[in-house]
């Protein structure tokens, strides 16, 4: 996501900081930069014009110039405006007082609306929300057992209408349904339709008179660039829009699109859903995204990954178990599964602020040494994990040959394995623990 944006930028910026002096000619060449990668990434040229525009406006003036650290300076400024076009006011999904509270999902087809809704259907889940899931699509095939599996996945309600039904009835029906079932929250599938169909545009009007939707979220295809913006502004208009949901943000390493939406629109960007999971649903924050953009990292957003994969059950036990000096292989092998949930490896570390390119194109072999040392660990009986001195020659053998890997691939994990127990001791030990460690380490 924003990929190229971000290795654009990083570039400028570092040029900016190694000028021996800005002048306000050096800081309009960078910003010409800036432009051109903000139109590369897909923004559309006159929001990428109006916002070099207000950037030039301030990092001219004089408390940029007369600063101690112009060029950070600079990246300030950006990173202000940015905050000033995604939407720096937090807003997040509203519920109504009258239950159900109803969501009504448009967009184009294959927007990604039906996996969108077994995603919020999670999300809400994980807020002891009930949710119904009802699908108003009686023209694509399949399209209502495709969300009924998902309803199933997701571990939702589901209400499918009699055969031949029309969608007002649908959602009429669903609505009585989620009533009678007393659901926190229905949410209203809809057909994919083109915002320039009239016929299919007047439906989704009246599938919202008929439901008295309290939030229509558009969801948009964070891939199909600047087209993203026209649709956006024609459903805005046309139907009225409270939210607006982007799409496969995990595919487009440009994505620039997006940025404009809520500027062109009006309307605040909500979500953003990231990989084919349903639990790949982040909620929008303007600064967290400014963040990643310009390379700082999301730190908040490693700390939300990580409770969701460790338990906190499992983070005390684990706890208690460096504390005695206990900590073994079976350890080992949970904290590795605890990192695999966080997600791809990458993603992870983008997250880190700093994170240099280098370091991310070495992740390759990497990604494989976890699969590998996965494999061995499994390939061990439960008492060799716990007890790791029993591991003698014949036995690494065995592992090796049941794990598909080598015997020097099995040292290799026993090795770091002891490193991560030095590691931990010295945490244990505090200050003078990991003083020692550096000591050692040089």
């Amino acid at each position: 996501m924003f990929e190229s944006l971000t290795d654009r930028l990083q570039g400028i910026f570092r040029t900016l900081s190694g000028q021996a002096r800005l002048t306000p000619d050096n800081i309009r060449d960078s910003l010409r930069d800036v432009r051109r990668a903000l139109l590369e990434a897909d923004v559309p040229v006159q929001v990428a014009k109006d916002f070099v525009a207000r950037v030039e406006a301030r990092a001219v003036g004089e408390d940029v110039l007369k600063s101690l650290t112009p060029a950070q300076q600079v990246v300030g400024v950006v990173r202000e405006e940015l905050l000033a076009l995604l939407g720096d006011s937090r807003v997040t999904l509203a519920g109504s007082p009258h239950l159900p509270t109803v969501v009504l999902l448009a967009g184009l087809q294959g927007s990604g609306k039906t996996t969108f809704a077994g995603k919020l259907a999670v999300w809400l889940k994980a807020r002891s929300k009930r949710t119904l899931l009802a699908s108003a699509d009686i023209y694509r095939p399949a399209a209502i057992d495709q969300l009924e599996r998902v309803a199933q996945t997701a571990g939702a309600g589901f209400w499918r209408a009699p055969l031949g039904a029309a969608p007002r009835d649908i959602a009429a029906g669903a609505l009585e349904q989620a009533r009678v079932r007393g659901f926190d929250f229905l949410v209203l599938d809809t057909a994919g339709r083109l915002h320039v169909d009239d016929a299919l545009m007047a439906e989704l009007e009246e599938l919202k008179r008929t439901v008295r939707a309290h939030q229509v979220y558009l969801v948009v295809d964070g891939m199909i660039g600047q087209e993203s913006v026209r649709v956006g502004q024609v459903f805005a208009e046309r139907i009225g829009v409270d939210g607006l949901v982007l799409s496969k943000m995990d595919g487009d390493a440009r994505g620039g699109a997006a940025l404009a939406l809520r500027q062109v629109t009006g309307k605040p960007i909500l979500f953003l859903g990231v990989g084919e999971k349903l639990d790949g649903l982040e909620v929008f924050s303007a600064e967290r995204l400014a963040g990643r953009i310009l390379g700082m990292g999301d730190v908040v957003g490693l700390v939300e990954k990580a409770q969701q994969a460790v338990s906190t059950a499992g983070a005390e036990r684990l706890a208690a178990r460096m504390r005695k000096s206990e900590f073994t292989l079976e350890d080992f092998l949970e904290q590795m599964r605890s990192v695999r949930k966080m997600g791809p490896l990458e993603d992870v570390m983008k997250m880190l602020p700093g994170m240099p390119k280098q370091a991310m194109e070495q992740l390759g072999p990497q990604k494989d040494k976890v699969k590998h040392y996965e494999a061995i660990l499994l390939s061990m009986t439960l008492k060799e994990r716990r007890l790791p001195r029993i591991l003698d020659g014949s036995r690494r053998q065995r592992i090796a040959a049941g794990s598909g890997t080598s015997v020097p691939e099995v040292n290799r994990l026993l090795k770091d394995f002891e490193q991560a127990k030095v590691m931990m001791k010295a945490l244990k030990q505090g200050p003078r623990g990991l003083a020692a460690l550096r000591a050692r380490m040089r």
